[in-house]
């Protein structure tokens, strides 16, 4: 059978291709249709491996979180694999004596930054109280890299929240777990 070539004349489909296809815009030809199969790659976030969009695959899943919790003097390390990662949580510090510091911060096994801190540089008297901070942050780990929450003082501060992988090292979303893309 040989290839057949026709020109179709609708108004509904030559305005929605326009619509679709902006960068075309000028373009006079009419529409044509062929009987010969021309496979077709759709490269459109809506055929990648998710069906959701970013913000969303962020979102906090029961199955996906992987909790932390560094009470007094210490060093927690909350994140060890390679990828992007959500980081939610609260610092607590007590007020009653200074120099309290809480920190999270991130090393290659060579050096250390510090990426978020929160401290008190003076106490407001005898009376104790706290105040707490929270944070959201999305961070990103290359192999070898790993995050850590410190607290300085024994009885005085504390970090504690959760983290989820969101895409791995090389960008692809992680969906949240229990989450099955129609």
């Amino acid at each position: 059978m040989a290839a057949e070539v026709k020109t179709i004349t609708s108004e509904s489909l030559e305005a929605a291709y326009r619509q679709l296809t902006p960068s075309q815009s000028g373009f006079t030809s009419d529409l044509m249709a062929s009987n010969v199969i021309i496979p077709v790659l759709d490269l459109s976030a809506s055929a990648s491996s998710s069906s959701v969009p970013s913000y969303l695959s962020q979102a906090l899943a029961f199955g996906s979180q992987n909790a932390f919790s560094q009470v007094g003097a210490g060093t927690t390390v909350i994140i060890n694999t390679p990828g992007f990662w959500r980081v939610i949580g609260t610092a607590n510090i007590d007020t009653a004596n200074a120099n309290h510091i809480t920190t999270l911060s991130m090393t290659d096994g060579l050096s250390v930054k510090n990426v978020w801190q929160m401290g008190n540089l003076s106490s407001v008297g005898a009376d104790s109280s706290s105040f707490a901070v929270q944070f959201d942050l999305i961070v990103f780990l290359s192999t070898g890299e790993s995050m850590s929450a410190t607290c300085s003082t024994a009885s005085y501060t504390a970090l504690t929240g959760s983290s989820r992988q969101i895409a791995d090292v090389n960008g692809t979303l992680v969906n949240p777990s229990g989450f099955t893309p129609q």
